[in-house]
């Protein structure tokens, strides 16, 4: 790749035409404004009457945060990178004076500002809906969301290498929301695991990110906790920059 720099200029020019895009494509819009929402009720009958009103309502929402995640900025951005690939955008930006970040990171722009939206409003909204108590620790919180987009937009730009058209996005997006949703605690917590198995879910891409998560909501995280899942989320942040690097495709194959 070029030089890791960011020019707020052409960065924000990229992502206000990528937000063009996404809202004049009515049904990517669609689905990552909506099948978060329609996730989190999902989630809600899934877990009710496992635990008390409280930490079900907790389990929830943080949940929920994890959903968006997924849906909004991973799954939304494969197919944003796979079309703007094959319709020779990525191309044409690259002989500009963009440079590599500032492409992926102006693409990735108009999903991360959505997906805040949504975890902002599912906070504050679902917190009085199911009468459950604020995030204790709000910074931890909003240092996992961050950390989850980060993660996952490069987990998309990574994805899209292995994606031939927008068409095939629902397949090969398939296997890491799956494994996120039933493996990193999203559906089912991590402790009602058998321990081998739950020492695996550990380790997998957004287990680090939903650990920060909840200990973010719920407080009370021991620290070398906390600090296992920074190290795993950290570990797999630099595993996939070096992964996209070497193999992020800029033109379509022929």
């Amino acid at each position: 790749m070029n030089a890791l720099t960011l020019n707020p200029g052409r960065l924000t020019a990229l992502g206000r035409s990528e937000l063009t895009l996404l809202v004049r494509n009515r049904a990517a819009l669609s689905v990552a404004l909506l099948m978060p929402l329609l996730m989190v009720f999902v989630l809600r009958s899934t877990l009710g009457g496992a635990q008390g009103a409280a930490a079900v309502g907790e389990a929830t929402l943080t949940g929920g945060i994890g959903m968006v995640l997924l849906l909004v900025v991973y799954m939304n951005l494969v197919s944003a990178y796979v079309a703007r690939r094959e319709e020779l955008v990525l191309k044409r930006l690259r002989t500009g004076e963009a440079n590599d970040l500032e492409i992926l990171a102006g693409t990735a722009l108009p999903s991360a500002a959505l997906a805040i939206g949504q975890i902002a409003v599912l906070a504050v909204a679902g917190a009085a809906a199911l009468d459950v108590r604020t995030p204790r620790n709000p910074l931890l919180l909003v240092a996992g969301v961050l950390a989850g987009i980060v993660l996952l937009a490069g987990m998309s730009a990574l994805t899209s290498t292995v994606t031939r058209n927008v068409e095939s996005a629902g397949l090969t997006t398939l296997p890491l929301f799956l494994l996120s949703a039933l493996g990193s605690g999203m559906f089912v917590p991590l402790d009602r695991l058998p321990q081998l198995l739950a020492s695996v879910c550990e380790l997998l891409p957004l287990s680090g990110v939903m650990a920060l998560v909840r200990a973010g909501w719920s407080g009370g995280a021991q620290t070398h906790d906390l600090l296992g899942a920074a190290l795993n989320t950290l570990a797999w942040v630099m595993i996939t920059v070096f992964a996209v690097q070497k193999w992020f495709r800029w033109e379509p194959r022929r």
